[in-house]
């Protein structure tokens, strides 16, 4: 199993290209279901959760092209097999996408309940439940999810959604593109991602309104066609590589990275003591003075968003003074705070809030991986810290973080890959 090994105390100096996101390119590829393509998306990021899709939709039939060098990912055909075994979905929670498409173009749909990242329960139950409003008949039987939709079709239906949901919105944004009538999504997502789809799903046909507000309207078709669409850069790849910067006293332009898609994350790095200045081609961030503690309250879009909790603690480690950090999505995401006290950080934690004072120095030290955002939270530790850090489990890396080692290396970081 690799490692990463880390020598720290390098400030950051140069620029770093940011890849598609993750994020937006798992619903955009589930997307391919809804027609027989093709359907190429560009600026396709090169990680393990994208082969995991791509893996998934190649068994229910779809032909799945990544040209790794042109950075496209090609998927055309249609469904052959409507099952989505638990083998491939319980590496990926995004693999629960699969449900909507299949369902409102076949009619039909068995997928196993959804696996991912220990960070919470996160249940299903509002892809269900809206599912269910547009005429599905919902089972759940031995680990799966089995739905069948009335005979002429999903219908369009009201949906209000009690809380937020990403995924939810997504899964029933794609399933209202082809349902019979119209389709009202209430208290929607507005992530970037969930426009990136609705964009996607435009050029391919669908008729979408509201796309950045709470309310979606989706008038469905009766089919879908081909298209190209450019995926957007990666937001959250974006404030982690600005905490790089910020961690290490360095000067780093994100190019491609975008102002409006970071919400409250500028905002807070900003109060943080965080340069953040926007140019033609990125972002250009730098810390040459002194970090303040600075209270974050993780929320949906345009909060601060979750999955940067982890990575802004990293950065509250060596500030001055306290902080005080809130999670309000995931019951589990506080995984990291034991692997960043063995290097030092004074946190302490309760419940779904962290406090964090600050040192003057973290101490590199043996880590272990426990998620995605941990992982590169213990990455953004060994770059500040004095002496070697060795991050363990760094498989959690590769699936939302291309050639990491590569990119920090690039602009002077200490950093290489090692073998078990």
């Amino acid at each position: 199993m690799d490692r990463i090994r880390i020598r720290g105390g390098k400030p950051l100096h140069g620029a770093i290209p940011i890849s598609g996101a993750k994020n937006a390119t798992l619903p955009l590829m589930a997307a391919g279901l809804l027609t027989d393509g093709p359907l190429v998306l560009e600026n396709a990021p090169d990680l393990a959760d994208i082969a995991t899709m791509g893996a998934l939709l190649a068994q229910h039939g779809l032909t799945v092209t990544h040209d790794k060098a042109a950075r496209t990912i090609t998927l055309s055909g249609a469904a052959t097999n409507l099952e989505a075994p638990y083998d491939i979905v319980r590496k990926m929670r995004a693999s629960v996408l699969v449900l909507g498409p299949l369902l409102a173009r076949f009619g039909e749909a068995k997928v196993s309940l959804p696996g991912g990242c220990a960070i919470g329960t996160r249940p299903v139950d509002l892809h269900l439940k809206g599912l269910e409003q547009m005429g599905a008949a919902i089972e759940l039987d031995s680990g799966y999810i089995h739905a069948k939709a009335p005979a002429g079709g999903l219908r369009g239906a009201r949906i209000i959604f009690p809380t937020v949901s990403v995924g939810a919105t997504e899964n029933l944004l794609m399933a209202a593109a082809l349902a019979e009538g119209t389709t009202e999504l209430v208290n929607a997502a507005r992530e970037p991602e969930i426009g990136d789809l609705a964009m996607c799903l435009m050029r391919m046909g669908a008729r979408v309104e509201g796309i950045g507000t709470d309310r979606l309207t989706v008038e469905g078709v009766r089919s879908l066609g081909a298209a190209t669409h450019p995926i957007i850069p990666d937001r959250i790849e974006a404030g982690t590589y600005a905490c790089a910067a910020a961690i290490t006293g360095g000067q780093v332009m994100l190019e491609g990275a975008r102002l409006a898609d970071l919400g409250a994350v500028v905002r807070v790095l900003r109060d943080a003591g965080v340069d953040v200045a926007e140019r033609n081609d990125g972002l250009m961030v730098s810390r040459l003075n002194g970090l303040h503690g600075t209270d974050v309250m993780t929320e949906p879009f345009p909060g601060f968003a979750t999955d940067m909790q982890a990575q802004f603690m990293a950065l509250m480690c060596i500030a001055d003074g306290a902080s005080m950090i809130t999670e309000t999505i995931f019951e589990n995401r506080f995984m990291h705070v034991p692997e960043l006290m063995r290097m030092g950080a004074r946190i302490k934690y309760h419940g779904q809030s962290a406090i964090v004072r600050g040192v003057p120095k973290l101490s590199g030290a043996p880590v272990m991986a426990t998620d995605l955002r941990a992982s590169v939270s213990l990455v953004l530790a060994g770059l500040a810290a004095q002496g070697e850090t060795i991050v363990n489990r760094v498989y959690h890396l590769d699936r939302g973080y291309e050639a990491v080692e590569r990119k920090l290396a690039a602009v002077g970081a200490d950093i290489e890959r090692i073998g078990a």
